[in-house]
C-alpha cells in the first residue's frame, strides 16, 4: 500500500509541469480565468494537462522504460510481464500514451486528496474538544461539532486511502495490459533470441569441426607412436611429427573461430575462415594420421562463392573426421564436383566391423595405427557433426544425408551455387540420430 501510494504521488507530481503550463495558457484564452484562485478553472487546467501529457508520451519513446522501471519498483508487477526498451512502434507508443494518463489523471486525483484531506480531517476531529478550533473554522456547519465532527474526519481520511488503494490496484492491474509486451515487441525479442541461438550454433559447429578433427588425428597418432615406440622408433617420430604439424594447424583453426567471436563485438576476425583452397592440407593431415584417402574433384571448385566454399571445407573436413573417428585406418573416398548448379560432395569409408576385409592385412606401423583406433570405447552421445553438417547444407539452400549400406558409410551433400544462405534449419529439422562411423541405420535430413 505504501509503495503503491508513493507511485501515485509520483503521478501528482509529473503532473505538474503540465498543469502549470496549461494555468497559463487558459488566461490567454478565456477572459477573466484564473486557475490559481478559482477552483472551477483549476479542474479546467487539470484537464487541459492530460492531453499534453498524452503527446508528450507519444513523442518521447524512452518514457516506457521510466514508467516500466517505476511500476516494477512501486507496484510490485513482476518484471516478465513488463516490456523492455523504449516503444518504438507506435502501437507501443499509444498504449503508453494511454498509461501515462492513466497514471497522471489517477496520482493528480490522490495528491491532491492527500494535501487537503488530512488538515480537514484533523479539524473535524477536534471540533468536538478544542473550543479555539471552533472560532477558527467558521465555515464548518454547526452540526459538525458535536459527534458528527470526528466520525466526519474519519470517514474523510477512510475515503483518501479507499481512494489511494483502489487507484494503486487499478494502476496495477492495467500495467501489465499497456505497459506489456505489444505483437511487434514480442516478435523482435523472438527474433533476438533466434539470432543468438544461431550465433551459438555457429559457433558450436565451428569448434566441433576445427578442433574435433585436430583431436580425432591427434589421438590416432598418439596411439599408434605409443605401440611401437620400441620396435619401430622411425614411425614414431613420423607420427610426433605429425602431431606437432596437426595441432599447429588445429590452434590456427581455433584462432579462426576466435575471430568470430570479434566478429559478433563488431571487430575484425583475426584470421579467415578456412575454404577448399586448403583442401590439399586437409587430405595431408588426414593421410598423415594413418588413413588412406583418394580424392576426385570434378569441375571449377577454385573459383566457388567464399560462403560455399567455406562450408563444404567444413563438411569434408567432419566427414574425414567422422571416418577417423569411429572407422580407424580405412581407405575413405571423396569425391567433389560441379553439376547442374550445385555443388556435390560425397565421402564413403567401410565401417569398422567391415574394415579388415576392405583393406586387407594390416601389419607394421599401420598396424599399431588400426590398434590405436581400436583402442578406445565409442564416446557415449554424439550426433552433432553430423547434425551440424545438416544445418550447413539446409543453411544454404541445400540438403545432406548419411546412411550406412552394405557395410559403406556414405555421406552426401549439395551445396547449392546460386542462391546461397536462403535455407532455414530449424531445431526438428536438424536431425536428432546418434553420429556414428559404425552404426547400422540410416540418418537422413
Amino acid at each position: 500500500m505504501g509503495r503503491r501510494w508513493v507511485h501515485l504521488v509520483l503521478g501528482g507530481a509529473l503532473l505538474m509541469p503540465f498543469f502549470l503550463l496549461t494555468s497559463v495558457v487558459v488566461p490567454l484564452i478565456a477572459d477573466g480565468a484564473n486557475p490559481f484562485l478559482d477552483v472551477g478553472w483549476q479542474f479546467v487546467a487539470f484537464g487541459g494537462a492530460l492531453p499534453l501529457a498524452a503527446l508528450a508520451a507519444l513523442l518521447f519513446p524512452l518514457l516506457r522504460p521510466l514508467e516500466v522501471a517505476a511500476v516494477r519498483s512501486l507496484c510490485g508487477v513482476p518484471a516478465e510481464r513488463l516490456a523492455e526498451g523504449p516503444a518504438v512502434s507506435w502501437a507501443a507508443r499509444r498504449r503508453t500514451a494511454l498509461w501515462f494518463v492513466a497514471h497522471l489523471l489517477a496520482g493528480g486525483i490522490v495528491s491532491g486528496m492527500t494535501l487537503s484531506a488530512p488538515p480537514a480531517a484533523v479539524v473535524l476531529l477536534l471540533l468536538p474538544f478544542a473550543d479555539p478550533v471552533r472560532h477558527t473554522a467558521p465555515g464548518v456547519p454547526d452540526v459538525f461539532h458535536g459527534v458528527l465532527g470526528p466520525l466526519a474526519g474519519l470517514a474523510l481520511l477512510a475515503l483518501v486511502v479507499g481512494t489511494a488503494w483502489g487507484a494503486g490496484v487499478l494502476l496495477g492491474r492495467a500495467a501489465p495490459v499497456l505497459l506489456g509486451p505489444t505483437p511487434a515487441d514480442r516478435l523482435a525479442a523472438a527474433e533476438l533470441r533466434a539470432a543468438e541461438l544461431a550465433s551459438r550454433n555457429r559457433l558450436a559447429r565451428e569448434l566441433h569441426d576445427a578442433v574435433g578433427h585436430a583431436l580425432s588425428a591427434v589421438t590416432l597418432q598418439a596411439g599408434a607412436a605409443r605401440r611401437v615406440l620400441d620396435t619401430d622408433p622411425e614411425f614414431a617420430r613420423r607420427a610426433l611429427a605429425a602431431i606437432e604439424e596437426t595441432t599447429r594447424d588445429a590452434v590456427a583453426e581455433l584462432d579462426t573461430v576466435l575471430g568470430l567471436l570479434r566478429e559478433e563485438d563488431g571487430s575484425d576476425p583475426a584470421a579467415p575462415a578456412p575454404t577448399l583452397d586448403g583442401l590439399e592440407a586437409l587430405l595431408g593431415r588426414t593421410r598423415a594420421a594413418g588413413v588412406p584417402v583418394e580424392a576426385t574433384v570434378e569441375g571449377p571448385c577454385a573459383g566457388l562463392a567464399p560462403v560455399v566454399s567455406r562450408e563444404a571445407y567444413r563438411i569434408v573436413q567432419e566427414g574425414l573426421s567422422n571416418a577417423l573417428r569411429h572407422a580407424g585406418p580405412v581407405p575413405v573416398r571423396l569425391h567433389l564436383g560441379v553439376r547442374d548448379g550445385e555443388l556435390l560432395i560425397r565421402v564413403k569409408n567401410p565401417v569398422a566391423g567391415t574394415a579388415a576385409g576392405a583393406t586387407g592385412t594390416v601389419a607394421g606401423a599401420a598396424g599399431a595405427v588400426a590398434g590405436a583406433a581400436a583402442g578406445p570405447a565409442a564416446r557415449p552421445g554424439g550426433g552433432r557433426g553430423l547434425r551440424g553438417i545438416a544445418e550447413r547444407a539446409r543453411l544454404l539452400g541445400g540438403a545432406a544425408s548419411a546412411a550406412e549400406r552394405d557395410g559403406v558409410w556414405r555421406l552426401t551433400a549439395r551445396l547449392p551455387l546460386t542462391g546461397a544462405g536462403t535455407g532455414t534449419v530449424t531445431g526438428a529439422e536438424a536431425g536428432t540420430g546418434t553420429e556414428s562411423g559404425t552404426g547400422t541405420g540410416t540418418e537422413e535430413w
